[in-house]
């Protein structure tokens, strides 16, 4: 990767491109009316973007097309791992959480890690629609974008799928779990 921005090397974006291809085609149901060379054609506009989709990837995120906003004309990717992404554990909620905390720190947070990354943690709203597309966090739990009133309390929440529904729950936001990780989305 080159260094100095965050631009992919041609031979990375084009394993990338065709890693992202593939898994579009063999999953038409997260995305029926979009067609991959819209969605290449948007994505060669915006090397920035590939980048994110590729931290997407490297950490297990299994990003793909979920929709695409009518009004900006922009594809949604979320990450579609059938479990919260390996790479992506251990993490407490934010870095006011990870500074609150007296020992045991994990080495990051869900929040610091999506901003490094280039992506938005889903919100409640979005994991509900990510879960109409399949089951995931089955064994996994998955932080989401916690309302600024729960917050101020201490607490964040975070999601999963037992016994046939989705759950969301809270927990401290200081706390953080080797089954807990989190889904980003990005808009291209």
């Amino acid at each position: 990767m080159n260094s100095h921005k965050k631009e992919l090397l041609p031979e990375q974006r084009e394993e990338l491109l065709n890693v992202l291809k593939t898994r579009f085609e063999k999953n038409r149901n997260r995305h029926k009316d979009i067609q991959w060379a819209d969605v290449e054609a948007k994505l060669a506009s915006h090397p920035e973007k590939l980048w994110a989709l590729d931290e997407m990837e490297t950490t297990g995120g299994e990003p793909d097309v979920v929709g695409r906003d009518e009004k900006t004309g922009e594809y949604i990717f979320f990450d579609c791992s059938a479990e919260s992404p390996k790479g992506r554990r251990s993490l407490c909620y934010d870095r006011e959480a990870w500074e609150a905390r007296k020992q045991h720190k994990p080495q990051n947070t869900a929040l610091d890690m999506a901003a490094e990354m280039g992506i938005e943690i889903l919100t409640e709203e979005q994991y509900r629609a990510l879960q109409q597309l399949g089951k995931f966090d089955t064994k996994t739990s998955s932080w989401v974008k916690t309302p600024a009133d729960i917050r101020a309390l201490g607490g964040a929440i975070f999601g999963d799928f037992r016994f046939g529904r989705v759950f969301i729950y809270h927990n401290g936001a200081d706390s953080y779990y080797g089954a807990r990780g989190f889904r980003g989305s990005l808009r291209v």
